[in-house]
């Protein structure tokens, strides 16, 4: 293996062995790896390579023009002064797999993913009758909708410097349900050592989220509360960050262990 392949798992391995030593990561998400899935039926693909493949989604943002979206290399590039929301238009299921590959260009910003996005009373994400919403975080935490999130690369700087995390959290509301250690290094070895995307995996399986990033298990959840099902999946970014995405499937997924 020569040294770009070396130093690229070396930085995945140190995620993954901090895993062990993170007791945040215990407390909240409990053990890792616990259930065991296979993947079933493709259920949506999107390459979101062009134009015509993202021709409609439903973006949320307070300014015209935000983001910035470009084609480069064969995927998706997204950079924009103020924060933002890409839904797509369709709903899900539970008892999915969701992938895509993410690429960051800088550390500055965050990048989440939103999933069983609906109303609070059920309605669906863009019934009319719901809060008009413009990327603001408290517009979709502590408004009418509910939702899981996970922000899986996090760069503000309010962020810890020493150690990366992976944050899953639960809406309504602002509640951090778990976490774990992120393997995505800076951008300075990102830039040097990393030749193509990283690919995330987040299966949502009645009340079990799992996060991974390849193939890495960085997070495991139970909800021991009312769970959400079903809604509609989407991108968020924070201002200043640029990544690119690309290869966006969604699949049916089988538990093995019940």
């Amino acid at each position: 293996m020569g040294e770009r392949g070396t130093t690229y798992w070396t930085a995945a391995l140190l995620g993954a062995i901090t895993l062990c030593f993170l007791p945040e990561a215990h407390a909240l998400g409990g053990s890792l790896g616990r259930a065991e899935f296979e993947l079933g039926d493709l259920l949506y693909e999107n390459p979101l390579g062009t134009e015509e493949d993202i021709e409609d989604v439903i973006i949320e943002s307070s300014e015209e023009g935000q983001p910035r979206i470009s084609f480069e290399n064969g995927r998706m590039r997204l950079a924009s002064d103020v924060h933002f929301l890409f839904w797509f238009p369709q709903d899900f299921p539970d008892n999915i797999a969701i992938s895509w590959e993410f690429l960051p260009e800088v550390d500055d910003g965050l990048a989440m993913f939103w999933f069983c996005a609906k109303g609070r009373d059920g309605e669906d994400l863009f019934d009319p009758a719901l809060q008009v919403r413009t990327g603001d975080y408290a517009q979709y935490n502590r408004g009418d909708i509910n939702a899981y999130h996970v922000a899986y690369f996090r760069r503000n700087p309010w962020d810890d410097p020493h150690i990366n995390t992976v944050n899953l959290r639960k809406s309504h509301g602002h509640e951090l349900v778990a976490k774990g250690p992120n393997p995505i290094p800076n951008i300075d070895c990102v830039r040097e050592y990393v030749d193509e995307p990283y690919r995330l995996q987040l299966i949502k399986s009645g009340p079990t989220i799992r996060m991974s990033i390849n193939d890495i298990v960085v997070l495991e959840w139970e909800d021991e509360g009312e769970y959400w099902e079903d809604g509609k999946i989407g991108f968020r970014q924070m201002a200043n960050l640029a990544a690119e995405y690309a290869d966006l499937t969604v699949h049916e997924v089988i538990r093995l262990d019940e």
